[in-house]
């Protein structure tokens, strides 16, 4: 059975936490093994698979995510639609359309593949390493969010002009301008000339 947030938060049958496991790959994107969350974060970081979705509504806005405060990694800063790691074996897809009904409550109606970036951001404020291979997906969303508090502090749908704005006003992930510009070719074909992203 895969860790999942509701069963890593249960005991195991030896009344340990069970680890939340992520998948390691090699400078290609081929699984070399897993390692444990937090451990793969760990300065000087182990390069892990993750995804980064963004969504946009009919408006060709993006739908924005404030990390909620209580998160240990990037608390409150502000970043893509949804971000994350699939589970050993599962598939970068379905772990990026698991992850956005799980944290936002609303399931893509349109959900692409918008290609990879490998990136190395250290948090300066955890301390934490973002070493990463990340697939990237865009699509659309036609239903209000309605996200889980524990993950998300509020949304925001936003053009490209007031993404600007609010990028050079408020704390932004550091992995978030990084995965924005590896997606913008795929973004700019959903959404078409006229949103100016």
């Amino acid at each position: 059975m895969p860790i999942t947030p509701a069963t890593a938060t249960h005991s195991s049958s030896n009344g340990t936490a069970e680890a939340i496991l992520l998948e390691l790959v090699d400078e290609k994107g081929v699984t070399i093994g897993t390692a444990e969350k937090l451990a793969a974060h760990q300065p000087p970081g182990q390069l892990h698979r993750a995804f980064s979705v963004f969504l946009f509504d009919e408006q060709g806005r993006l739908l924005l995510q404030q990390r909620a405060l209580g998160k240990y990694h990037s608390p409150g800063v502000w970043s893509n639609t949804c971000c994350g790691h699939p589970y050993p074996g599962e598939a970068p897809f379905a772990a990026a359309a698991r992850r956005t009904f799980e944290e936002l409550g609303v399931s893509p109606s349109l959900l692409a593949e918008a290609g990879t970036v490998r990136y190395n951001h250290p948090d300066p404020a955890s301390g934490l390493v973002e070493q990463e291979y990340n697939h990237l997906f865009v699509g659309l969303v036609q239903a209000p969010p309605a996200p889980d508090p524990e993950e998300i502090a509020q949304t925001a749908f936003v053009t490209a002009a007031e993404l600007a704005e609010r990028h050079a006003r408020d704390p932004f992930s550091a992995w978030f301008m990084t995965v924005l510009d590896a997606a913008r070719p795929a973004i700019r074909e959903l959404t078409g000339p006229s949103a100016g992203w």
